[in-house]
Parts: C-alpha cells; sequence; structure tokens
C-alpha cells in the first residue's frame, strides 16, 4: 500500500538517510554528478511511491534498495557504456591511507564493491544486504570474500 509523505517527513528522511543514499550512489557509479542525480531520484520516489514502513530501518533498505536499481539502471543506460572514474573531488577529506583504500574499494568490479560497501562503510548485515541486493545470503558471503581478497591482494601490492 502506498503512503503519501509530507514535505516534512520527506525532509527528516534526506536528513537521516540521504548520506547514505549518496555515498552508495558514489560506490556504484563514481562520479559525484551521477550520484546526486541517483540521490535526488531516490527520494523523488519516496515522496510520490513509497509503500508503507514498519520502522526507520525498513525505511533506510528501502532508499537503499531504490538507490541500488537506479543505479544499475544508470550503468545499464545509453550514455555509461564506458567505464567512469572516480574524480579526486568526489572522495572526502581523509588521511592517504584511508583514501587509497576507498580508491581501492571503488575499483572493485560491482558485484563485490556493493556487499563491501554495504557491509564495511554503512554496516548492514549479510541477511540485509542480501535483502538490498536482491541476492542470497551465500552469494553475499561469497562476494563479500572475494571482495575483500581482492582489496588485501590491490593494497599489499600497492606498498
Amino acid at each position: 500500500m502506498k503512503q503519501t509523505l509530507s514535505i516534512q517527513q520527506l525532509e527528516e528522511a534526506y536528513d537521516a538517510y540521504g548520506a547514505a543514499v549518496y555515498r552508495l550512489a558514489i560506490a556504484f557509479l563514481g562520479q559525484r554528478s551521477d550520484a546526486e542525480d541517483v540521490t535526488q531520484e531516490t527520494f523523488c520516489r519516496l515522496l510520490y511511491r513509497a509503500p508503507s514502513f514498519s520502522d526507520q530501518n525498513h525505511l533506510k533498505r528501502w532508499l537503499l534498495k531504490v538507490a541500488a536499481n537506479l543505479c544499475r539502471n544508470q550503468l545499464r543506460g545509453f550514455w555509461k557504456k564506458r567505464v567512469a572514474q572516480l574524480d579526486d573531488e568526489t572522495l572526502p577529506a581523509m588521511i592517504p591511507q584511508e583514501q587509497e583504500a576507498l580508491k581501492a574499494v571503488m575499483a572493485l568490479p560491482e558485484k563485490y564493491k556493493l556487499p563491501i560497501h554495504l557491509h564495511y562503510y554503512e554496516g548492514y548485515s549479510v541477511a540485509e544486504i542480501a535483502e538490498i541486493l536482491n541476492l542470497g545470503q551465500s552469494a553475499v558471503k561469497m562476494r563479500l570474500k572475494r571482495g575483500r581478497d581482492l582489496l588485501k591482494t590491490e593494497l599489499e601490492g600497492s606498498h
């Protein structure tokens, strides 16, 4: 059942979860402008197409799932048949080791990057990641393991 949100409820949701949606879009797309577009579209869908939410965690998972789907659609689109490179201006101010680790995560293939991001940067469990990405829990565990292995190889090779 769809519900109608007030502007105040939309603002509260954006204040609470806008940064998480944006970080997911950056992890997916690697470019600030694309991530901003996906973030905006995600909250437009919240305003116009939101289902009833049982709690705030349900709302956050719904937002991240919508954002992930929008990112996938954008990557499949005609204009995105190229690899998007991470802009240096996209990276937040952080120490060089953190920037190196974030760049390594962003360079992972999509199927490993998203579970790694959701688990380590957003704090989601394997079950929650499986729900957000429409995967089985065993697939999420395997992608986390393989993603960690790729990161370890990459980060050890750069030192």
